[in-house]
């Protein structure tokens, strides 16, 4: 991630995992160690903006929520050297995950520390008064609610921690919050954040009043509350500065990233070495290298990992024309042939499957590779919401709340067909609501949210193989984690 500033690093704070010794009573590690008291913190703005950048630090493992996403669906399958390579994503395309997973805890730990470093500074945030700290309570708010958001739809219920730091004895007391209040705790951060945010920012990756209507829009829908997230996600269209860029191939590369489409991203930086012994350590966009082609020689791209590759299944739900389907999945034998001496291109299969189809949108490029080890230090970054994705849930929203108007769902929906010169859609009612999930997954393929998006209309079960209903719709709570709380919480149905 780009950092403003590397003073400071407010540590790895993982609530249920990590226990401060010598006594501490809170959870705070600050580096270098032993220089400043995390009571006597938050003298000047200074030390808000730095405990805000710690804040920012962990949207870089949203690659972990983009492969989850993906593979998890009908959309791609995990790939990679081996099935035992990344196992826990293996066990997850084959939908035979279970409370033992390695990126399933990842998921839970890397975002509760997410929201333990956004508490850390709202818990302090009436210590002292300075022009500006409106913006960056903000801005707290927002990650705090997007950390909440990933973990809600991932788990399900999930303890609910508000503006405090915990000690070990109340770590051990906690118990699951229903998602109802957590979904309101995420409602009303974002209210907030947007009451106070700007439309722009000079500070490149720095959430705005856009992304946080944006966001409050996505959790409105993913909670059917279609009324409320039509109005949202109208602001966002009627008042905001975004716009579709003409070229659908221009969205994911380096040179164009900031485009006018970009309502949220996570920044990501080439110019740091990274290791695979930390992946939360890393400045670099992990998913771009680990998407790479195996083994590759040739023009344009780079070798890679071979991970999250997309199924004939996704290629074959666009029409031939759409410009979106070779723009989003890269079909190497395709591209091969297409070079004027097909014999210059090379590639490797892993044994962890191989469909002959790469994601096109975070590939590994040759013209945009870190530092070594490249495969960890992408540059491209990770566009989280886009204005497409407004477009899409606000035509949902219309078209599936109480009085549906149709016509603006529609309009919404066919702006984003026309800008790949696809004809518009004309249909109504339920029809019109199949349409518009299907353009979600021709529109959004690649991006890490189609399985949430078949979970929460209910076509997730018609849509993916080995899918249990009342079991797969949430992961399971990691065991540690359960165990580490002192196996007060219930698991989660099935499981």
């Amino acid at each position: 991630m780009k950092r403003l500033q590397k003073s400071l690093q407010i540590g790895a704070l993982m609530i249920f995992i990590t226990l401060l010794a010598s006594g501490c009573q809170k959870f705070l590690d600050i580096d270098p160690l032993f220089t400043q008291d995390a009571e006597n913190f938050f003298e000047n703005e200074e030390d808000y903006q730095r405990a805000l950048i710690g804040a920012y630090d962990l949207l870089q493992s949203s690659f972990v929520h983009l492969w989850v996403g993906e593979i998890a669906s009908d959309n791609s399958i995990a790939g990679g050297e081996s099935v035992t390579d990344t196992e826990g994503l293996h066990e997850i395309d084959e939908m035979g995950h279970d409370a033992v997973n390695t990126e399933l805890r990842d998921v839970f730990r890397w975002n509760y520390a997410g929201i333990t470093r956004a508490n850390y500074l709202l818990e302090n945030k009436n210590k002292i008064d300075f022009e500006g700290k409106d913006m960056i309570i903000a801005e707290a708010l927002f990650l705090r609610a997007f950390y909440y958001f990933q973990l809600v739809k991932f788990f399900g219920d999930v303890p609910l921690i508000i503006d405090k730091r915990l000690g070990i004895e109340e770590v051990r007391e906690l118990d699951r919050t229903p998602k109802s209040e957590v979904y309101a705790q995420i409602e009303s951060d974002l209210q907030v954040a947007a009451q106070t945010l700007d439309w722009s920012n000079l500070v490149k990756g720095k959430v705005t009043k856009g992304a946080a209507l944006s966001l409050l829009g996505k959790v409105q829908l993913y909670q059917d509350k279609f009324s409320e997230a039509a109005n949202t996600l109208d602001q966002v269209i009627e008042q905001g500065p975004y716009q579709l860029i003409e070229n659908y191939t221009d969205l994911f590369t380096v040179a164009n990233e900031g485009h006018s489409e970009v309502v949220f991203d996570i920044q990501y930086s080439g110019l740091e070495g990274g290791s695979y012994d930390c992946f939360i350590c890393l400045e670099g966009n992990a998913a771009v290298g680990f998407q790479g082609i195996r083994n590759y020689e040739g023009p344009i791209y780079s070798t890679g990992n071979s991970y999250n590759l997309p199924t004939q299944d996704l290629y074959d739900a666009f029409d031939a024309n759409d410009p979106r389907r070779d723009a989003s999945v890269l079909d190497i034998e395709a591209f091969k042939n297409s070079q004027a001496d097909p014999s210059t291109v090379s590639y490797g299969v892993g044994a962890g499957g191989h469909t002959g189809f790469y994601n096109n949108k975070y590939i590994k490029k040759s013209g945009e590779l870190g530092l070594p080890d490249d495969d960890l230090t992408s540059p491209l970054n990770h566009v989280v919401i886009r204005y497409a994705d407004v477009l899409l849930m606000a035509a949902e929203a219309h078209n599936r709340k109480p009085g549906p108007d149709d016509n603006k769902a529609r309009t919404y929906v066919n702006e984003v067909r026309s800008r790949v010169d696809m004809d518009d859609l004309t249909s109504s009612g339920p029809d019109l609501t199949s349409d518009i999930w299907n353009e979600r997954r021709l529109e959004l393929s690649g991006e890490g949210h189609r399985f949430f998006d078949l979970v929460r209309t209910g076509e997730a079960a018609a849509a993916i193989d080995g899918f249990i209903t009342n079991k797969h719709e949430l992961f399971p709570i990691p065991q540690v984690e359960i165990d580490l709380a002192g196996g007060n919480w219930s698991q989660n149905p099935n499981y």
